[in-house]
């Protein structure tokens, strides 16, 4: 899922991708919602708010907002920065690691200051919702970047408008014979579905188990991780299988 970049992709590897990260962006936001009253996996609504704020002359919620948008900005840079740097197939694997590490641990801060510190107070709130926006900028840009912007999970808005064009191109035969189109279709509708899969059970399990929903999320993208760790072992094993064969047989030959 993370290993491979831009047109190297194959559709496979975006539907994991995409569903999976999905499903992360969906628990968050509801769960955001639910504890906080605030979204945090877009940021539409808060330029809207920013512009209200603004028009009333409440400039310091103004500023608030501006930071919070910000922080999503600054999410999105973080992890393209370290993408386009990554040189061989190794550090390209870790770079794309990196920002799924950094929201992994962004989404337990939050979590853990909610169980244990947390005293519902305006500063905290605000704080909390910027890191979350942050950890949802990271992975957006990260999703983004590695599939040549054909994965985007934190937000529905362009997902949903990508959908209706792509349904009333299929009522022309030649658009459901275009595998492209097909495929497209199948992962928009993939990841609409991973992400009110996501939402619906993050409020599920906040009603049930509270703050430790936050470690579920993080297992879910931890799976990210390791599921290309794992790819990369194996694949390394394999090279190495025939390196390891030949100085068999030569420390064999030079024993006898």
């Amino acid at each position: 899922m993370l290993r491979k970049y831009s047109n190297h992709r194959s559709f496979s590897d975006n539907i994991k991708l995409g569903s999976l990260t999905a499903f992360s962006a969906g628990m968050v936001n509801v769960i955001s919602v639910i504890v906080f009253f605030a979204f945090t996996s877009n940021v539409t609504g808060h330029y809207a708010i920013l512009a209200q704020e603004i028009a009333k002359g409440n400039w310091y919620q103004a500023v608030v907002v501006f930071i919070w948008i910000s922080l999503f900005l600054i999410g999105n840079f973080t992890s393209n920065y370290l993408i386009i740097h990554s040189k061989n197939s190794t550090g390209q694997y870790m770079a794309h690691a990196i920002p799924v590490i950094l929201e992994i641990c962004s989404l337990l801060f939050v979590g853990a200051y909610l169980q244990f510190y947390y005293s519902d107070t305006l500063q905290e709130t605000e704080i909390l919702v910027g890191t979350m926006l942050f950890a949802m900028g990271l992975q957006n840009g990260l999703t983004a970047s590695i599939s040549n912007s054909a994965v985007k999970t934190t937000h529905l808005t362009g997902l949903t408008t990508d959908l209706g064009i792509l349904f009333s191109m299929l009522t022309k035969k030649e658009y459901r014979e275009d595998r492209a189109v097909r495929q497209k279709t199948k992962l928009l509708l993939a990841i609409m579905f991973s992400y009110m899969a996501g939402g619906i059970t993050s409020g599920v399990f906040y009603y049930k188990v509270g703050n430790a929903t936050f470690l579920f999320i993080s297992l879910v993208l931890l799976i990210v991780i390791l599921y290309d760790y794992y790819k990369l072992s194996v694949t390394r094993f394999i090279f190495r299988r025939p390196l390891i064969k030949r100085l068999i047989i030569k420390q064999s030959g030079e024993q006898a």
